[in-house]
């Protein structure tokens, strides 16, 4: 027999949660209680249940794992919700519970009452309502498999307080209660044959490499594809990894800030071999000048994304790594003269792409750090078997640029949603559940004042993450957007964080308030310094102020809403693919 409260800690220990990230009140109180004396779980207390959240979401993208978070009713369960969006739009595995009213007075609008099932509906894989106590170990089970299973994803169990609070037998299932939750692994044989062939028949191929290569581990699986057909491969800002960027045959990040020759290999493609993508718009651009050459393969364990945005001429509904490891198959077996092609031609466009328009950047001329250069020499120091978390805007694009990722589970992001205030405690999160990786939360002077107060989580945790500010003292993508399409009216964006202004906060300061090691770095000569500092400190976090000037531009672009054949190099400054078209046969 024991309370619905300890059937909720016994739920987590059998399941393997080890870390869960919360913050205790009122309706989730008996749970705490039983929650002190677990010698398996360790609870980390958020100052923020944004916070919790986030963490859970850094540490389920870092490890694999589900992430676990806890909240208490109302305001508490609310502040959870931008963290379940996110990961439902980045197909993250969480598992968030929350503390509900009593059972007796839901729907009386009693104190901290709120409708977080109705409300996070739209937004999890799933939501469990729990008024019973013995329905607590099954709806955990579940909620597990759920978030674990298929598409990966966010699900809440909101338990009332009596059903905490109330005995039962404490009855762990065998399996979970879901009769109608069966997603499709593996792929349709004649789908995978009809893949192989458009592969065999195909002049100019591009693999185009989405965040479900991640999900489902399907790194290895990727990249026997790629070797084994000569293909070349783009990864998308959520599959940075997936594939080695040091391997010759990728050939960059697609859409918006993506490189010139992943963009234009779209848009020359005659083949489009779609893995765990969705046909994003910051990758697309205006849809109906996307790839207009192409015939798509569209693979993807969820089915509601195929067809969705472009129709595929061969849809495949599938776990990616089971599809890349039969389409690989069926190609040695059915087509080994595809294997055999070094698409010489092809090859030889997309390498002139690459070395044409490599990424780069123009030094700034106001004696300031580059944040360019800021972060390739955070990744050079640091190295592929670090983590990076950043949060959005400018930085997240130079940081999904310009560290060089190797290996998968190394990048960690708000895509979907774009969430500002992920990366402080995302990357507090990685650090719980990858505790010997170095872990860098590559933030902007306005992503951390929104969620900086997990600084002191990770002081008295003895969490050392490590946070590089890229500081322009503006909110930058929107300082960007108004610089490009605005006449230069910079409406509301100044944040006076940095170079020449008043500095509030001081965020040295506001490091060393926390218990933190706090440095400000100007110029780019002192930027190795503070790093290899930075990465020697493992007792405490530290936060590394870089200033960099304002009008600092992340380039590539293709605005929003126009062909990817728009893109811009760098301002004003446009590539001009008539000459491969001509020499293509392709004008």
């Amino acid at each position: 027999m024991l309370t619905g409260a300890q059937a909720i800690v016994r739920s987590l220990e059998l399941l393997g949660v080890t870390d869960v990230f919360g913050l205790p009140g009122g309706t989730i109180l008996p749970t705490y209680d039983p929650l002190l004396d677990s010698e398996i779980i360790n609870h980390i207390l958020v100052r923020h249940e944004q916070g919790a959240g986030h963490a859970a979401e850094g540490y389920a993208a870092a490890t694999g794992r589900v992430g676990v978070c806890i909240a208490t009713s109302g305001p508490g369960a609310t502040n959870l919700v931008t963290a379940l969006a996110d990961a439902h739009m980045d197909s993250v595995p969480i598992m968030a519970i929350t503390g509900q009213q009593a059972s007796n007075l839901l729907g009386t609008d009693a104190f901290q009452e709120a409708d977080i099932v109705g409300m996070t509906m739209p937004v999890t894989k799933h939501s469990f309502l729990v008024t019973r106590t013995e329905d607590i170990p099954q709806a955990i089970l579940s909620a597990h498999h759920i978030a674990s299973t298929g598409r990966p994803g966010p699900v809440l169990v909101d338990v009332t307080k009596d059903a905490q609070a109330s005995t039962a037998p404490f009855v762990w299932p065998d399996v979970p209660a879901l009769p109608g939750y069966k997603p499709v692994l593996k792929p349709h044989a004649k789908q995978i044959r009809e893949a192989a062939a458009l592969i065999a028949k195909a002049k100019r191929p591009v693999i185009y490499a989405g965040g479900g290569v991640i999900r489902s581990g399907a790194a290895k699986e990727l990249l026997a594809l790629a070797e084994a057909t000569n293909i070349p491969v783009a990864t998308t800002l959520m599959a940075r990894g997936a594939f080695p960027d040091t391997h010759p045959q990728h050939v960059g990040m697609p859409g918006m800030h993506g490189s010139v020759a992943a963009v234009a290999s779209f848009q020359k493609s005659d083949l489009l071999i779609a893995i765990g993508s969705r046909f994003d718009d910051r990758v697309t651009g205006d849809l109906d000048s996307f790839a207009p050459r192409a015939k798509v393969i569209h693979a993807d364990i969820d089915p509601a994304e195929i067809g969705k945005n472009r129709e595929a001429e061969v849809p495949i509904v599938g776990d990616a790594r089971e599809v890349l490891a039969e389409l690989l198959a069926e190609l040695k077996s059915e087509h080994p003269q595809a294997l055999e092609d070094p698409r010489e031609k092809w090859w030889a466009t997309v390498r002139g792409w690459k070395e044409t328009y490599p990424l780069g950047y123009d030094a700034n001329d106001e004696g300031l750090c580059d944040p360019q250069y800021v972060i390739q020499r955070i990744s050079a120091l640091t190295g592929p078997e670090g983590i990076y978390v950043a949060g959005v805007g400018q930085h997240q694009m130079w940081a999904s640029q310009f560290v060089t990722y190797d290996r998968p589970n190394s990048w960690l992001n708000s895509g979907g949603a774009g969430t500002m205030g992920y990366a402080v405690p995302a990357a507090m999160g990685a650090k719980v559940g990858e505790p010997d990786r170095t872990v860098w939360a590559i933030d902007g002077d306005g992503c951390f004042q929104m969620t900086n107060q997990e600084l002191a989580t990770c002081v008295i945790c003895s969490i050392p993450i490590k946070v590089a500010i890229i500081n322009n003292s503006s909110l930058g993508m929107v300082r960007q957007w108004q610089t490009l399409f605005y006449d230069g009216r910079y409406s509301n964006t100044d944040l006076n964080t940095g170079h020449n202004s008043i500095r509030v906060p001081d965020f040295v300061k506001l490091a060393e308030a926390y218990g933190a090691y706090g440095r400000r770095v100007d110029r780019n000569e002192d930027v190795d310094a503070a790093v290899e500092e930075a990465l020697a400190i493992d007792d405490r976090p530290v936060v590394l102020d870089f200033t960099v000037p304002a009008d600092a531009m992340v380039w590539p672009m293709v605005a929003a809403g126009v062909s990817n054949d728009e893109i811009q190099y760098a301002r004003d400054l446009r590539p001009d693919f008539e000459e491969e078209e001509e020499e293509e046969g392709l004008a």
